[in-house]
């Protein structure tokens, strides 16, 4: 049997849009979207875990399953939203204020895990989503282990150890280079030291994790907007997040870094949470080509 718990949010609640930055990709076997439902798979300090999410009549209901099944229900809320103060956003654009107006049920999630968003963001380096994707998918599948409780395809990702006993061919294998794979090695090293900044303030939790080397401002930003839920931890080095931001905001499609972070700066305190709500209401600026081609090192 299940353990169960449920949270009723202080108003609405988008549950996918809150909690779908934890996919990685549409066929993250650690994170499934079924109907009005979520399943997560997830390694805790207890151990691995299930987690399923449904919202029923304004409570979001939850079953988890595994040794860490009480540890997640422990930190249900927080990983709902629950500390997450939406009303402390202040829009100053037109844009802002109809997206705030618009995705009243947007909270920005607290998962307590660091090691868990920061090796996937790592696979997403300077490469296409696509391959990182796929990177993750196929190291989760070979090393890491079947999630607890019903669901037949979820899966939880490998403890710190796991990764470490990864050998350099099946990193190859994966379509992941040296200078990523050594990253994650050495923040699977650390692993202790990298969960202590789930419990620190943005600048401090910053500066811990770009302690490693190979982890620099855009990687520790999208793992603190995930372990932490910080409004204010703007993704910067990104190839297309200030533009984005620079067309949304002022129509001009070449902003850089330095121009996002003048656009965003009367947020400040929530500049991340500006920019998901740009993210989510501005209008779709093309893509164009990655930072590097897609390529393939895995051997034929």
């Amino acid at each position: 049997m299940p353990h169960t718990r449920s949270w009723t949010p202080p108003g609405p609640y988008a549950l996918r849009s809150s909690l779908g930055v934890l996919g990685r990709g549409p066929y993250d076997p650690t994170f499934r979207v079924e109907g009005g439902s979520l399943w997560r798979g997830t390694r805790t300090p207890a151990g691995p875990a299930a987690l399923h999410l449904t919202v029923r009549g304004g409570e979001v209901c939850a079953e988890a399953w595994g040794p860490g099944a009480a540890w997640v229900l422990d930190g249900l809320p927080a990983l709902l939203g629950a500390e997450d103060d939406p009303a402390a956003f202040v829009p100053h654009h037109d844009l802002t204020r109809e997206a705030h107006r618009r995705y009243p049920g947007l909270r920005l999630i607290r998962t307590g895990r660091v090691l868990e968003s920061l090796i996937p963001s790592v696979l997403e380096q300077k490469i296409t989503a696509e391959e990182a994707y796929r990177a993750w998918r196929l190291l989760v599948r070979r090393f890491g282990e079947r999630a607890p409780g019903p669901h037949p395809d979820l899966w939880v990702m490998p403890d710190a150890r796991g990764w470490l006993r990864i050998p350099s061919w099946e990193w190859h294998r994966a379509g992941v280079d040296h200078k990523r794979s050594s990253a994650i090695i050495r923040a699977a090293q650390r692993a202790g030291r990298m969960e202590e900044a789930a419990h620190m303030g943005l600048e401090a939790a910053l500066a811990r994790l770009q302690a490693i080397p190979g982890i620099g401002p855009w990687t520790a930003a999208e793992v603190l907007q995930r372990s932490n839920g910080d409004p204010d931890a703007i993704t910067v080095g990104d190839l297309h997040l200030p533009r984005q931001v620079g067309h949304a905001l002022t129509g001009r499609r070449d902003a850089d870094d330095e121009e996002m972070l003048r656009l965003l700066a009367p947020y400040a305190g929530q500049r991340h949470r500006a920019s998901r709500y740009v993210l989510l209401a501005g209008p779709r600026m093309p893509r164009r080509a990655p930072r590097f081609p897609v390529g393939n090192i895995a051997p034929l």
